[in-house]
């Protein structure tokens, strides 16, 4: 008896979607008109999956504006498969606006969800609810794009392991039932991951179970309990990024608490926030405004020539020793081109003279800074990536009292800053940041730091949220700790207690600690039972945990380096990470050209395999 292909995803998220995009576009001129049953596991509905599901606070946003979004590709991606573009986030809420697009189950959408759609423009932040009807509407173009014979078929549940033969059928198993999925092959596109706690979160939990109080370890912040947080109580929070912005909102407006006059009005419902970090600061704001002019011409330092010399070096790969300076040789190209070019009146020379030294100049040598010395006359006007990770160093306050006052200051310096076009260099600085990003994904595990640094600098809060948290903080809400805060557990006494290098000798306490981040993505330490038996089952994983995959392609690598030939994985667990969660238009997203060779390589696999055996048999 015949059978029809068949090609499980594991994930119907934004990867899982852009998988099948890609299988859409590129089916007609590999696939050669033959069916294929493509099984799509994932509890949550297709399109947005868990991070992105509809079901969640309509006050939690996106972390990108409207115009910054886009599931489509365009002419800067490089990729070998066919462009097939499509409408950026602000461009679908327009034509949605103006008629020219009607969704199918518009009457079923929330009318507040509706007009907030139908009010959206490029510079707006959206609400994460409105972001999945966009992907919702993707996945079903995507879906309906699909050439005649293949067909997709959601299983609404979990994977839970994977078992078979390199060579032969795999089969995916789910949970709670005794069914499974035969699969010619598997994708494994799940996104961010629950985690076992590490052996500090253990300890900090066995510490409030034995005194009686909350510790809420690392985890994505739609779906914690913070019901068990009470009001008017202090709370430490470790964690100074995107998770902790998202707390913030769920513990002041999310109980009740308001904005009026660009001042807040608390509900009585709200703890009070003691936030400290290793830097001591949020990540940057959202840049607020548009680019105008001339680009920097990208890669310049650090392109695919850069990599590949990296990729065939005898050595193992230290990021701060054989990476980092060609990534800051590349941004600061990046900075004084902008300057030079819409700047000029605070540089002396020319660009000419001034880029062929600059490109002349060892990334770490003394020559480079003395070369920008002489030519950029104000040090504000220069770039240090080492002072911008470490702001405050070196800075000591007296008391909490006083640094209140003084980060204060600092926020509000860099959200005026970020929104002034005299300091467009810090924009070319950003479009630096995807263009080494983009290269630095071919280079695989290239530890924690790059991304941190990352998302600090280029992936940061929109600007409203860096207001109210001023807000918050004028308000007694939120109160900061400073840079390379310290807890401790005191056991004599049952408490929390947090200080920082920022206000030596000083301590807080409080019976509640928040760790305000992710869970990092670990293989030995996933909550996920199915990368656990792909892992016990000979996956390779890196020494951070990430799940080693073929950079070509996304099949996964074994521990004896062999790319299993039935199995793929794309994501942020993964080796082959893309820098934030979606792509903007025109930056040529990597995100893009993995999906596309993945659907690329699963396409010509299963052709070929039909070609060699004939039907396939039940």
């Amino acid at each position: 008896m015949s059978r029809s292909p068949t090609l499980v995803v594991i994930g119907a998220g934004p990867r899982g979607t852009g998988l099948i995009e890609r299988i859409a576009a590129n089916a007609p001129g590999l696939y050669e008109g033959r069916p294929l049953d493509i099984h799509l596991v994932d509890p949550y509905p297709p399109g947005g999956g868990r991070i992105w599901r509809h079901d969640q606070s309509p006050l939690l946003w996106m972390n990108s504006m409207a115009e910054d979004v886009t599931m489509f590709t365009d002419e800067t991606v490089q990729q070998e498969g066919p462009i097939r573009p499509g409408p950026a986030l602000h461009t679908w809420a327009a034509d949605i606006r103006d008629g020219r697009l009607v969704l199918p189950d518009e009457a079923g959408i929330e009318s507040e969800l509706l007009a907030e759609i139908k009010a959206l423009e490029g510079s707006d932040f959206p609400s994460r609810r409105l972001q999945s009807v966009y992907l919702r509407w993707v996945y079903e173009q995507a879906v309906a794009a699909l050439p005649k014979g293949l067909t997709v078929h959601w299983h609404r549940g979990r994977a839970v392991r994977v078992t078979g033969p390199r060579e032969g059928r795999q089969r995916v198993w789910l949970e709670g039932r005794d069914k499974s999925i035969l699969a010619d092959l598997v994708a494994v596109t799940i996104g961010h991951l629950d985690a076992e706690p590490e052996p500090e979160q253990r300890e900090l939990a066995d510490f409030a179970d034995r005194h009686g109080l909350v510790h809420l370890p690392p985890d994505f912040t739609a779906d914690t309990d913070l019901t068990h947080l009470p009001a008017g109580e202090p709370v430490i929070v470790r964690g100074f990024g995107l998770a902790f912005v998202d707390l913030m909102v769920l513990l002041t407006e999310g109980r009740g608490g308001r904005y009026e006059n660009g001042e807040y009005v608390p509900s009585g419902r709200e703890p009070v926030l003691h936030i400290g970090s290793r830097r001591g600061v949020p990540y940057h704001s959202k840049i607020g405004y548009a680019w105008q002019g001339e680009r920097p011409p990208l890669p310049r330092f650090l392109g695919p020539d850069r990599t590949e010399a990296l990729l065939k070096t005898d050595e193992p790969v230290d990021f701060r020793r054989d990476v980092w300076p060609h990534v800051d040789k590349e941004l600061g190209y990046a900075h004084y081109h902008r300057l030079f070019t819409a700047h000029p009146e605070r540089t002396t020379g020319d660009w000419p003279d001034f880029e062929a030294k600059y490109a002349a100049a060892d990334p770490a040598g003394p020559e480079l800074r003395a070369l920008v010395s002489a030519a950029v006359p104000d040090p504000a006007d220069r770039l240090d990536l080492e002072a911008l990770d470490h702001p405050l160093d070196g800075v000591r306050y007296p008391s909490y009292d006083a640094l209140q006052e003084g980060l204060r200051g600092y926020i509000a310096a860099d959200l005026e800053r970020r929104h002034d076009p005299a300091h467009s260099p810090d924009l070319a600085v950003f479009l630096g940041l995807l263009s080494a990003y983009g290269q630095l994904i071919r280079l695989g595990d290239i530890g924690g730091w790059w991304h941190g640094f990352f998302s600090y600098l280029a992936s940061g809060p929109p600007g409203p949220r860096l207001h109210q948290l001023l807000a918050l903080s004028r308000a007694g809400v939120v109160r900061f700790l400073g840079a390379g805060m310290a807890v401790e557990a005191d056991e004599h006494h049952g408490v929390f207690r947090a200080g920082s290098a920022t206000v030596p000798g000083q301590r807080i306490e409080a019976r509640a600690l928040v760790e305000a981040r992710l869970p990092d993505p670990s293989l030995e330490r996933t909550r996920s039972p199915l990368l656990q038996e792909l892992y016990e089952d000979g996956a390779a994983a890196t020494d951070t945990g990430l799940l080693s995959v073929d950079p070509d392609n996304g099949r996964i690598l074994g521990r004896d380096g062999r790319p299993h030939p039935r199995r793929f994985a794309l994501g942020p667990f993964t080796t082959s990470r893309a820098g934030g969660a979606f792509t903007r238009p025109r930056t040529g997203g990597p995100a893009f050209r993995q999906n596309d060779a993945t659907a690329r390589t699963a396409l010509s696999f299963l052709r070929d395999l039909a070609c060699s055996d004939g039907p396939l048999g039940a």
